[in-house]
């Protein structure tokens, strides 16, 4: 249009006469198609390469939604990761085995039980030939002392009133002279040996097979765990295997060279 501009809008009233009406009208469907070709050029580019207006509509409604997605997302907590164990799981102990008729009904006072029992454990890890069962060792402790006077202990063992056998002085049917070998420091005799403690080991034995049954870094004749564990450690001595009955009464006549005993201690041991 250029420098005509001014001009046209000047005689525009004058176009809609009869006789340029045809004209103008043919004129305008080329502008009119003109417009309608270039705004669906526009359509997706836009003037000048601007966003069209449904674009910006549809990125302007996008993006709170896209802010309230990214903000939820912050306030939601993260889900909880499982947790890896860094050390095993303590494993629950399994419960202790019931204890024995003979013991719940009184016949083996429940702490010489468990000073027998621990001496025949020790030595089924220790001298697992041997094969020394804890009725065994109750045998023995049943005809000694009565399981120390009925179980006249504390809970590891210990004595609460000292036991001590007859002075070994040859005053007595049976019994040997034996003259003293410790000095009266286990018999409290400085002239002749006595047994001592609830298994009734004399002094020279003991000194020999003495051990710690109840682990408090002692080896006392007056204890219940360690007398049961000598006891145990002299019977299997010379690598006998106390499941075979020969041998058993074999281990038993250490202790008193009679049949009679022998036979008293495995009658106790069999009813336990």
């Amino acid at each position: 249009m250029g420098k005509h501009s001014k001009q046209r809008r000047a005689i525009l009233p004058h176009a809609f006469t009869k006789s340029r009406a045809p004209l103008i009208g043919a004129a305008l469907i080329p502008v009119v198609g003109a417009l309608t070709v270039a705004a669906g050029a526009n359509a997706d580019h836009g003037t000048l390469g601007a966003p069209t207006p449904s674009q910006s509509t549809t990125q302007s409604a996008a993006t709170p939604s896209a802010q309230k997605d990214a903000e939820a997302q912050k306030k939601t907590p993260a889900p909880a990761q499982p947790v890896v164990a860094t050390q095993k799981a303590t494993a629950t102990p399994p419960p202790p085995p019931p204890l024995p008729a003979s013991v719940t009904d009184g016949a083996v006072p429940q702490v010489a039980f468990e000073a027998y029992r621990k001496a025949a454990d020790t030595m089924a890890r220790d001298q697992p030939n041997c094969g020394i069962p804890w009725t065994l060792i109750a045998g023995i402790g049943k005809v000694e002392s009565h399981h120390a006077n009925e179980g006249d202990a504390t809970p590891d063992g210990t004595l609460k009133n000292p036991i001590f056998g007859p002075m070994l002085d040859g005053s007595l049917a049976g019994n040997q002279v034996i003259t003293d070998t410790d000095g009266g420091r286990l018999d409290g005799d400085s002239v002749h040996d006595r047994a001592v403690g609830p298994m009734q080991f004399i002094p020279a034995t003991w000194e020999k097979y003495g051990a710690d049954g109840n682990g408090d870094g002692k080896i006392d004749p007056q204890n219940l765990f360690d007398g049961a564990l000598t006891t145990a450690r002299y019977l299997c001595d010379g690598h006998l295997d106390l499941r075979n009955q020969a041998s058993e009464a074999t281990a038993v006549l250490r202790y008193n060279n009679s049949m009679d005993y022998v036979n008293n201690v495995l009658g106790f041991a069999r009813s336990y």
